[in-house]
């Protein structure tokens, strides 16, 4: 995957993941994981389907007897860090050593891969991909400096999660193949009818998405498809995602069917400085608000995630050219 098809399917994994002011105690920080969530099936049958358990991607490839398809689903499982007090039991935030730490569900990326399936083949005979992550949990002990007693716990838990991943390829017409990548989350799930989404969410696959890459053949525009596929491109059905040309302009090699709603050949400002995680602001507005921050803020943001405190020190130490690359840069707006 090249750099710029990186930023972007990276920007897409953690859109949401924690918005300004960039603290668990706020409120949006309360509700998240609200894009490319699939919870396990039987959850989502004791739903009654209102969450998604399944995501489907169709597309349209051009291409001879040597094209060549590669599947990665791209997901986060979520990790859930438990602080605990002298008496073990789980409280929002302690103060260690003047360090706060914080109760706070953390993400993992993960990745599952089909690489290099013959197009041709796939046409005859659908490829799956059965993927297990398996559950965890670490203890870490937290030491008072001075006196050196143990005045707490560190506890991060996973929870086991498996799902599929099913490849298809049909004909359509001008030599053209639709394939549908279909991704499942078959994660068992003791009385889901009884669990909250908090709960669903340690056991789902989080800000979900699909990177396909061809080698000899190319991708067709879903959004802007030649006169001949346009019909085949009108029949694609994408349910929980929107597929789109990725790459440098102009390049069909490379498809992302992301959660979010994107334009083919999505790019990165130049002026940004770092991911902010909130792709309605604009950089300039959330930089110079978090420099307004009060220290007690800034130590919570420090405190709550090790990502919240990237952007923290990214923005302490930005240089004034930096932050005057943000002012007044002029976009054009995709028609």
């Amino acid at each position: 995957m090249n750099s710029l098809v990186e930023k972007i399917a990276d920007a897409v994994l953690y859109e949401g993941y924690i918005l300004y002011p960039y603290r668990p105690s706020a409120v949006k920080n309360q509700q998240r994981w609200n894009f490319g969530a699939l919870c396990p099936q039987s959850y989502s049958d004791a739903q009654g389907g209102t969450e998604s358990w399944t995501m489907q991607t169709e597309c349209l490839v051009q291409g001879g007897p040597e094209t060549t398809l590669t599947v990665r689903v791209r997901f986060l499982h979520l990790l859930l860090r438990q602080v605990k007090d002298a008496q073990f039991q789980t409280v929002p935030a302690l103060e260690v050593n003047g360090k706060l730490l914080q109760t706070w569900q953390e993400g993992v990326e993960r990745e599952v891969s089909i690489a290099a399936i013959a197009l041709n083949k796939l046409e005859a005979r659908p490829v799956r991909v059965t993927f297990v992550f398996p559950a965890s949990e670490v203890i870490e002990a937290l030491s008072d400096e001075t006196s050196g007693a143990t005045v707490g716990l560190l506890v991060r838990q996973q929870q086991a999660i498996e799902g599929a991943i099913e490849v298809s390829a049909t004909a359509v017409a001008n030599d053209a193949l639709k394939v549908t990548v279909q991704i499942f989350n078959h994660t068992p799930l003791s009385y889901p009818g009884r669990q909250s989404r908090d709960d669903a969410l340690m056991r789902s696959f989080v800000s979900t998405h699909t990177i396909l890459t061809s080698e000899k053949g190319e991708f067709v525009s879903l959004l802007d498809p030649p006169e001949a596929l346009r019909e085949a491109a009108a029949g694609c059905r994408n349910v929980g995602t929107y597929p789109v040309l990725v790459g440098e302009e102009g390049s069909r090699d490379c498809l992302l069917s992301s959660p979010i709603i994107l334009y083919d050949y999505p790019q990165i400002a130049p002026e940004s400085a770092g991911n902010l995680y909130d792709g309605t602001e604009i950089d300039e507005i959330l930089t110079l608000r978090i420099m307004t921050l009060t220290d007690e803020e800034k130590r919570e943001m420090r405190g709550g995630d090790e990502r919240a405190r990237q952007i923290l020190e990214r923005t302490e130490t930005l240089p004034l050219e930096q932050l005057m690359k943000m002012h007044g840069a002029m976009k054009s707006v995709k028609r």
